[in-house]
């Protein structure tokens, strides 16, 4: 579920966008990839494939974005949270005519159609984990692409099912001095302290941690690239 807005990609091209332009038959051009967030766990997932980019954090106000939004649903404020950070760190770059490939990502828990992102204080936490305990919630995650020279967008969301675990109270208490569930949406993530207590997932891991790869190749394509014009610039 993401609202109002069906799941997918969509291709913007409002001011100050324009329109991707085909690239050349037979010609691969390695393209620098800009990271459009500070999740440590992003960055880890895309070294993992060999990817080399360069972190650019936006700054956006990720409640004040939230509470202006006319659509509360988890997988809207994930979608749109993306936009707004792929979006910041870009428009910059497509001034001074740079060539990069900007990604935002936002992630967001949704259980029972209702957002939950990074928990407010450990008391809030608790709660949350308390109240996940056995049951499974959906963690979605919006992804933003921009194409610099060209200005192209590309939007798309992900949903991967998180099947929770129980745990003891000294296992909850254990966990939440950590301060991890803090930092994380949901108050967990599967490549920290928390991936014991998850019983599994259905779909794509990375997903869960912040970012899907396979995704993320999707939507090159919707630019006209390839994970080949990514993968190459790393190797240089």
């Amino acid at each position: 579920m993401v609202g109002k807005r069906p799941q997918g990609s969509l291709l913007v091209a409002a001011e100050p966008y324009r329109l991707a332009t085909q690239p050349a038959d037979n010609v691969t051009v390695s393209w620098p990839l800009v990271l459009a967030s500070a999740s440590p766990a992003r960055l880890r997932l895309l070294h993992s494939a060999g990817l080399n980019p360069t972190v650019s954090v936006s700054g956006v106000d990720e409640p004040a974005h939230v509470s202006g939004l006319p659509d509360q649903s988890p997988g809207f404020i994930a979608q749109e949270l993306a936009r707004a950070k792929a979006d910041k760190v870009a428009r910059p770059l497509i001034e001074r005519d740079d060539r990069s490939i900007v990604i935002g990502a936002d992630s967001v828990l949704d259980v029972d159609g209702e957002p939950q992102g990074k928990p407010a204080s450990i008391a809030a936490a608790r709660q949350r984990l308390q109240s996940l305990q056995g049951r499974s919630a959906t963690l979605r995650t919006g992804h933003c692409l921009i194409r610099t020279d060209t200005g192209a967008m590309v939007l798309g969301t992900v949903a991967t099912e998180v099947r929770f675990g129980h745990w003891t109270e000294a296992e909850l208490d254990w966990y939440l001095s950590t301060e991890e569930s803090l930092e994380v949406a949901g108050a967990f993530t599967l490549d920290g302290l928390s991936a014991p207590f998850v019983a599994g997932v259905v779909g794509d891991p990375g997903n869960v941690i912040g970012l899907s790869l396979p995704e993320v190749r999707r939507l090159l394509g919707q630019l006209d690239l390839s994970w080949v014009d990514i993968a190459s610039h790393a190797q240089q």
